[in-house]
């Protein structure tokens, strides 16, 4: 079988790339405190606080230095942005019903599939497309917004 090749990451995305590791870290974190029988009430606090905390800018970066840079009606740029609504919205229904690991289960599965999808469709897709000047932007935007 046939190693895959590493996806060479343009350095105005690695700080989003390891922003995604951390989104990766929680979707396991969930499925281990849901496998281990951890009080969903608990596990609900922490996911809201990491969406609080880090999900929620990190979605604001990408919609404002990204997902502009495409056509409206671009298919990439239509899949991101839905996954984001449906991400938002599944924050508010555990806001209001944290006992639910169902919940719990479908936030961490469409977490972990828009990740993947972006790591491996959107930004090499957008690396290819960005221009420089615009890929500077995000460069500096996001070494600034990682220091604060």
């Amino acid at each position: 079988m046939e190693k895959p090749t590493p996806i060479k990451r343009s350095k105005a995305f690695v700080q989003l790339s390891k922003d995604h590791h951390f989104g990766l870290l929680l979707v396991w974190r969930i499925r281990q405190d849901l496998a281990n029988e951890t009080n969903p009430a608990d596990i609900s606090r922490y996911v809201i606080d990491f969406f609080n905390t880090d999900l929620q800018q990190h979605f604001r970066e990408e919609e404002d230095y990204l997902f502009s840079k495409l056509d409206m009606k671009d298919p990439l740029r239509e899949q991101a942005e839905g996954e984001h609504r449906a991400i938002y919205n599944l924050i508010e229904s555990i806001r209001r019903n944290g006992a639910e690991t169902a919940l719990l289960h479908q936030f961490g599965d469409l977490l972990e599939a828009h990740i993947r999808f972006e790591e491996r469709t959107l930004f090499n897709h957008l690396q290819e497309h960005m221009s420089p000047e615009d890929q500077e932007q995000l460069l500096l935007h996001t070494t600034r917004s990682n220091k604060s």
